[in-house]
This record gives C-alpha cells, structure tokens and sequence, in this order.
C-alpha cells in the first residue's frame, strides 16, 4: 500500500519512533492571544497513533 503524502508531510518521526506534529490552532487569528499561549504553539506535540493506522498512512516508517 502507498504512504499518504498529506498525512507524512504533517507528522515527523522521531529516531525513536515517536510522531511529532504541530499544535493545532496555529495558523491565524493570533493576534490577541498572550505571548505564553504564542510561544506554546511553536513547540510540536507527540502525536499517540495505532500500528494499524500507522502502517496504514505511513508505511514505510
């Protein structure tokens, strides 16, 4: 089976196997948050996925 491309560009796998992505709520209407909750969403997130939904959308991870 392929690996889904949209799903593999949004996920980073770390060399110990952990998947990383962006917070989500990040892209507009950030002007009127705080700076701490700005800063927080820079940072990437561990994202928990099943093997089976892993070998599904990232196969050759």
């Amino acid at each position: 089976m392929k690996t889904n491309k949209s799903y593999s560009k949004r996920i980073r796998v770390t060399k110990n196997g952990k998947l990383m992505t962006r917070k989500i709520g990040q892209n507009h209407f950030n002007a009127k948050n705080r700076t701490k909750t700005t800063l927080k969403k820079r940072r990437q997130v561990v994202f928990s996925m099943t093997n089976k939904n892993k070998s599904r959308y990232l196969n050759n991870q």
